[in-house]
């Protein structure tokens, strides 16, 4: 199993669900390039198929596979795209309150406004060393090990230079995805979508992003859509038992089933 954060993020807040399943199976984490303790990366660009490729380099060097890919957030398309390069090392993708081009919202200009202001703040709060205090409930739900490589290496001015990187180009990435939509054939696909109030997302926001992850599992043969009842948007600690479970249904293919919640 491997595990691919969110926009800008670091491999840290996988813990609680990486130690659950590492019961059942090789779990691992990574930084991508620019952020944790992953090196720099000497283009500067970080548009979505090269943060894929960074993934596709840690599968080669792991081995053949197969592989169950989680993905969180703007891990989501990530994984997509890795899994669709080779998909016949992949047994199956878990994507947790994933970006999803198939919400409409996403392409508001309002968005990018709202993206650009967020990063200003972030770079503002990171140069005062005071970026990681908006995200002392993430924290607070990780093991001490955990939390203490988070606060050192997530919040920094130079994690802040790599969001931007990553975030400059979100738009176009997510037009191309829908002019060449990854091709999972098969696979199975589990979506899982937060419920409960997220800072900054409104209601009605969250129940068009919910029903472009319901769209994104209906396009998999063997798709599930569920929702975790527990969580905000950052259900890898506001929630994690709900991608243990998932995750472990796709290591037991004769219990995997097509379900649409």
């Amino acid at each position: 199993m491997v595990f691919e954060g969110g926009l800008a993020a670091t491999r840290s807040y996988w813990a609680p669900a990486q130690q659950a399943l590492a019961k059942s199976a090789r779990t691992v984490v990574y930084d991508r390039s620019g952020l944790g303790r992953g090196a720099p990366d000497p283009s500067g660009r970080r548009h979505l198929a090269r943060l894929a490729d960074d993934l596709g380099d840690l599968l080669d060097h792991l081995g053949p596979g197969p592989f169950i890919l989680v993905g969180h957030s703007w891990g989501g398309p990530i994984v997509r795209l890795a899994a669709a390069a080779r998909p016949e090392r992949i047994a199956g993708l878990v994507l947790a309150d994933p970006t999803d081009e198939a919400c409409d919202l996403l392409f508001d200009p309002s968005i990018r406004k709202l993206e650009k202001s967020r990063l200003r703040m972030a770079m503002l709060l990171a140069r005062l060393g005071m970026f990681g205090l908006l995200f002392r409930k993430v924290t607070a739900a990780l093991p001490p090990d955990a939390a203490a490589d988070m606060r050192a290496e997530a919040f920094t001015v130079t994690a802040i230079r790599s969001m931007g990187a990553e975030q400059a180009t979100v738009e176009a990435d997510l037009r191309a995805l829908l002019d060449h939509p990854p091709a999972l054939g098969d696979l199975p696909v589990t979506v899982i979508s937060a419920t409960r109030p997220t800072l900054g997302m409104s209601a009605q926001a969250r129940t068009s992003v919910n029903a472009s992850h319901a769209y994104r599992a209906r396009q998999s043969p063997r798709g599930r859509h569920v929702l975790a009842h527990q969580a905000d948007h950052m259900v890898p600690t506001a929630e994690p038992g709900i991608i243990v479970t998932e995750t472990e249904l796709l290591l037991s293919p004769g219990a995997r089933r097509a379900d649409h919640a």
